[in-house]
């Protein structure tokens, strides 16, 4: 039985203007695991975030959110309050200070962690007497965290969290981010271009292109599948066509044989030394690795 799921897409679909976004994206994320969305600019991952907590309606197939289904304008109420959103643009009231915006979205969450607001708010190095208009992008994007990781969310939508940060402070994001799900308090989904930070923080990965998921699964389960076996031969490499499930992808280049597999290497490997090769030789993929392969047409 597959872990309870906190997010569960199936066969969703968005279409805007005639141009689709989405066509047919199935994930899964279950209670307590940080899932990192994977994809190149256009793939969907905002669409996707945005039809979660009922900012956009899906053209076909269904999101649910706690069980209840996102595109239902009542069901969708409760779920925004229990879920902590923090977009790419980090909007905020800029005429506010930082404190005047702390304490008026506080009012709105009978949950607020105060303890957390002063651990992030000195962790942040956050000015609560400076004006939102005058901090700086990175800044801003540390106190849009801040206003998400306080509310008491049983769910965190973050849309590239760490966008405006420096490699510092964007460490210390992605500690605090960690932290929330040691804890046992939250669940997060978040979009990123960030390859190595999707490896670092993350437990499960989708990888999502023109609007599908084309991978989807625990990280560690996908990158133990993905091999590369590299064949090489005495002349030129033949073309052959392999029977053994997992081949994903089969390169030829003057007297080698590249295959990238999925799972079942070693049937594949058999079948491979049947070619009689002059050399055999097997990798693990990177996540980068796993990633341009899973999203770049031959």
């Amino acid at each position: 039985m597959p872990d309870a799921a906190v997010i569960e897409t199936s066969g969703l679909e968005k279409t805007y203007d005639g141009v689709p976004a989405l066509r047919g994206l199935d994930i899964h994320v279950p209670a307590g695991s940080i899932c990192g969305l994977l994809g190149r600019n256009g793939a969907g991952k905002t669409t996707t975030l945005k039809i979660l907590l009922g900012m956009a309606r899906p053209t076909g197939g269904t999101a649910r959110v706690f069980g209840a289904p996102a595109d239902s304008p009542q069901a969708s109420v409760e779920i925004r309050r229990r879920v902590g959103f923090v977009s790419e643009e980090k909007d905020l009231y800029g005429s506010m200070s930082v404190d005047e915006i702390i304490r008026f979205t506080a009012t709105f969450f009978p949950r607020w962690r105060t303890d957390l607001e002063e651990r992030f708010v000195r962790r942040f190095e956050l000015p609560r007497d400076r004006k939102v208009k005058a901090l700086s992008r990175g800044t801003r994007t540390k106190l849009a965290l801040l206003l998400a990781l306080c509310r008491g969310a049983e769910l965190l939508l973050l849309d590239e969290p760490t966008s405006g940060l420096d490699p510092a402070m964007a460490e210390d994001v992605l500690r605090a981010l960690v932290g929330e799900v040691a804890d046992g308090r939250t669940t997060i989904l978040f979009s990123s271009h960030q390859i190595t930070e999707v490896d670092q923080i993350a437990d499960r990965v989708a990888v999502v292109d023109r609007g599908r998921a084309v991978l989807s699964g625990p990280l560690d389960e996908l990158k133990e599948g993905f091999r590369r076996v590299r064949l090489v031969f005495d002349g030129d490499a033949p073309v052959p066509a392999f029977r053994s499930p997992g081949v994903r992808r089969v390169r030829r280049d003057g007297a080698v044989l590249s295959l990238l597999t999925s799972g079942g290497a070693d049937a594949v490997l058999d079948e491979a030394r049947t070619l009689h090769p002059v050399s055999v030789d097997v990798t693990p993929l990177t996540l980068k690795e796993i990633f341009l392969e899973t999203t770049t047409e031959d």
